[in-house]
This record gives C-alpha cells, sequence and structure tokens, in this order.
C-alpha cells in the first residue's frame, strides 16, 4: 500500500530541483499534488511530469513574499481536494552578496521568500487542517547555512536560521492540533542554486578539492535532490509520528566536521 493514499500535499518552489523530486516522490506514493511556483513555464512543465506519474496534481502560480498569494494557494490546494495534509515550504533565493554593499530591498525579499512565506503558508495550511481535523505535518526546508556562517551569503545564512527557529516554534504550538512540523537541511545538493554567478560550484576544482579530496565532506560527493526528497517523505509519514519540533542535517556529513 502506498503510504500517501489520497493525502493532499502542497510544495512551493515545487516545480525544480529538491521541490519537483519532493512532488514526485510524493506523487508516486499516491498523494495529490500541489506545486507552486512564480515561473508559469516551470510549473507547466513541471505538472506534465506529475500526470506521468498519477494523483490530481496541480499547479499554482504564486510568489510566497506575497501572503494574499500564499493563502490563495492553500485555497486553490482545498478547493481541488477538499483539503490539506502536509506543507513542505521550499521556496528560497539565493544570491551572492556583500553584507556591506547590500540594500535593504535585496536584504528583505530574501527574508520575505524564506522567512514570511513559510510563516503565511505554515499559517494558512495549518488552520486549514484544523478546520478539518487533519493531523497533518508541515516541513520545512533549511540549510546548514541556518546554523553555519558562510561569507558573502549573510541575508541567507540569517534567514535560513530563522527558519529553524520558526520550525521549533511552531512545532510547540501546533503540536496541540496534531499537527508535526520539522524541517531537513541540505548540504551541497546539485540544483539550480549550485549555479552562481554562471558557474556550478560543484565542478569547480576548489569543490573537488577541499570538500571531495580532502573529504570535507565525509561522503566526498555532492547530494541529490532524491536523497533530500526522502527525507522529506520520512518526516511526514507514520514512521516518523514521534518526531517533532527539529531539523534534520541532509549534507552527507559536512555539519560534523571542521
Amino acid at each position: 500500500m502506498k503510504r500517501f493514499n489520497n493525502r493532499t500535499v502542497v510544495i512551493t518552489g515545487g516545480a525544480t530541483g529538491i521541490g519537483l523530486a519532493t512532488a514526485k516522490l510524493f506523487a508516486a506514493e499516491g498523494a495529490n499534488v500541489l506545486i507552486a511556483g512564480r515561473n508559469v513555464f516551470n510549473g507547466e512543465q513541471a505538472l506534465n511530469e506529475l500526470r506521468e506519474i498519477g494523483g490530481h496534481p496541480l499547479f499554482v502560480r504564486t510568489d510566497v513574499s506575497n501572503e494574499e498569494d500564499v493563502k490563495r494557494m492553500i485555497e486553490a490546494a482545498v478547493e481541488h481536494t477538499g483539503r490539506v495534509d502536509v506543507l513542505v515550504n521550499n521556496a528560497a533565493m539565493f544570491y551572492e552578496s556583500d553584507f556591506l554593499s547590500e540594500t535593504t530591498d535585496r536584504w528583505r525579499a530574501v527574508f520575505d521568500t524564506i522567512i514570511n512565506g513559510s510563516y503565511w503558508g505554515s499559517k494558512y495550511a495549518a488552520q486549514a487542517m484544523i478546520d478539518r481535523g487533519i493531523r497533518g505535518a508541515v516541513v520545512n526546508v533549511s540549510s546548514i547555512n541556518g546554523y553555519r556562517a558562510l561569507n558573502r551569503s549573510s541575508h541567507y545564512n540569517a534567514a535560513k536560521g530563522a527558519l529553524d527557529q520558526l520550525t521549533r516554534c511552531t512545532a510547540l504550538e501546533l503540536a496541540p492540533h496534531g499537527i508535526r512540523v520539522n524541517g531537513v537541511a541540505p548540504g551541497f545538493i546539485d540544483t539550480g542554486l549550485s549555479v552562481v554567478g554562471g558557474v556550478n560550484e560543484l565542478e569547480t576544482e576548489w569543490f573537488k578539492d577541499y570538500y571531495v579530496g580532502m573529504r570535507k565532506i565525509p561522503q566526498a560527493r555532492a547530494g541529490q535532490v532524491d536523497e533530500v526528497a526522502s527525507v522529506i517523505a520520512f518526516l511526514v509519514s507514520e514512521a516518523a509520528s514521534y518526531v517533532q519540533g527539529v531539523t534534520i542535517p541532509v549534507d552527507g556529513g559536512l555539519s560534523v566536521t571542521f
């Protein structure tokens, strides 16, 4: 029997990378998946891939930095299937930026996407679950950057650190309603975010020499999106029924080295 038969799963940033891999896994496990994102072309392509897997997938154009968009996203899921069982807050943005030359607008854009989007998504999804008596789950896709500093990315690091705290706080507040909240913290994962300034950092000599050759990553390789998706699926499954308020690193051991 499939683990998520007839469950409705909402995934922000669901048209590419970790989000799409997660959507495909849930669809293959029987879920009805709603993917949300700003890029309509990517969304339609992803939707076609999900239709081949099964279920009743839906794409909703959503800018998670806009509260009304996020509210409509959850309403669309309820209208489409009558329920929301799982929310995966995966949408993010990243660009290299020097702290001293960063602009307030660009700083806010990162926080609006990562933190406010996750806050609004969790709020409206949780209310939809509570209204229908659903003991649901939320997973926040954080990063090891949330608790380890990386040069030229203060905005992203700070936002992911705040997301980890949001995971803990909402896990506490939503537990009485039967809603579990947890997170994953990927390390170097082969996604579009690996391309910085037109260069895939996973293909640079710097990455190959330091992280692979010197085993800064103990597993000596970058991770794959499916490896993150499988941990997300575990966290919302019955196998993790007593797991609440934690963020699990998915980083090949990078966060335990120094």
